[in-house]
């Protein structure tokens, strides 16, 4: 029996420290003629908290799971269902070729910044030349994290370092209404992601790394690499259940595997290697098929130039605007390649040794 670790969750939260934290939503002095009925709601989401109700909605798993008389949370049997019929839709030789266009960037002109992204108006050369090719595009634009109201991307919880079992796929971490953790969108990207037959991602570089919208979504698709379809085999999340189906050998499915991949990089100072090639690696790393050398762009946009001149920059930077174009052309290549069957067909299938 493996040991599990345990000591480093703090108590729960004391009454008076829920209050203050529930109440904290409502501080505007326009909610206190509503104080006694934001009295009763907290009194709901504390009992919510003290009972642990993270799945308010529940239905009998059913036939086809493990247990099926497990109790599965009905936001993601949802979920669930959705994904299956995505991928149904990207196995259908009939549909049109579709790609998911994702803007990586935090930044826009509806908050803070006061401006749109570099990395949207690249992104928007990629889309023109997508569509010129008759490719449908989903375009995915991360930074509404930070210009919409309720729009959420909740952290990855690291169930994997548990035991990859104990990850689910789709997430069954959220939503957890007892923490008031909902309002996830992964459960509508999770869909989007399974339905593309190719994803293009354009992102800058935030001090070497790929900015936190962007980062918040790899790390929740880690379900998507090796996790576990069936939340029923690990009664929920059971920790010891999880290990003994990991140590009794697990297959580490897949689940996005064979769809195309570019990627479009930029910074103005230092990084871009770094980054493109960890977004390349972790794609690599899920069964990603790259569209080849071109599709895979890093450069540098108004380099140790001012931040305040950087769009004009790269409107001089018409190179750099071509090179952005090509990866997109580089992407219908390949899925025009990958749905005739051809660039799948010199992909070596090999087993791997250490599969993780």
């Amino acid at each position: 029996m493996i040991e599990i670790r345990k000591g480093q969750a703090p108590a729960p939260l004391a009454r008076a420290e829920f209050s203050a934290r529930f109440h904290a939503s409502y501080i505007d002095p326009a909610f206190r003629a509503e104080d006694r009925s934001i009295g009763r709601l907290e009194e709901i989401a504390w009992q919510a908290y003290k009972e642990g109700r993270k799945a308010p909605f529940t239905q009998k798993a059913g036939p086809g799971y493990a247990d099926p008389d497990y109790d599965l949370s009905v936001e993601w049997i949802a979920t669930k269902k959705r994904i299956e019929e995505a991928q149904l839709r990207w196995l259908d030789p009939l549909i049109p070729s579709r790609v998911l266009l994702i803007c990586g960037s935090a930044r826009n002109d509806g908050t803070c910044p006061g401006e749109m992204s570099k990395t949207f108006r690249l992104l928007g050369l990629a889309r023109e030349t997508l569509e010129q090719a008759h490719i449908q595009v989903d375009v995915l634009d991360l930074s509404l994290l930070t210009s919409e109201y309720g729009r959420k991307i909740h952290p990855c919880k690291g169930c994997v370092s548990t035991a990859m079992p104990l990850c689910h796929w789709p997430c069954s971490c959220y939503p957890n209404h007892a923490l008031n953790q909902t309002n996830d969108w992964m459960a509508e990207i999770y869909e989007r992601w399974t339905a593309a037959h190719a994803v293009l991602i354009v992102s800058p570089v935030y001090w070497y790394q790929s900015p936190s919208p962007l980062k918040l979504m790899i790390d929740r698709l880690v379900c998507a690499d090796g996790g576990n379809p069936d939340p029923t085999s690990t009664s929920g999340k059971k920790a010891g259940k999880a290990k003994e189906l990991e140590m009794a050998g697990w297959d580490y499915p897949q689940h996005l595997a064979g769809r195309a991949y570019g990627l479009i990089v930029h910074g103005d100072v230092a990084g871009v290697e770094g980054s493109r090639r960890a977004l390349s690696d972790w794609l690599d790393w899920m069964g990603f098929i790259d569209a080849g050398a071109q599709a895979r762009l890093d450069r540098y946009i108004g380099y140790y130039e001012p931040y305040a001149t950087s769009h004009d920059a790269l409107d001089r930077d018409e190179p750099v605007q071509d090179e952005a174009r090509n990866v997109a052309r580089a992407v219908v290549k390949a899925v025009v390649e990958l749905r005739a069957g051809r660039l799948q067909a010199v992909q070596p299938v090999l087993p791997r040794p250490r599969p993780k």
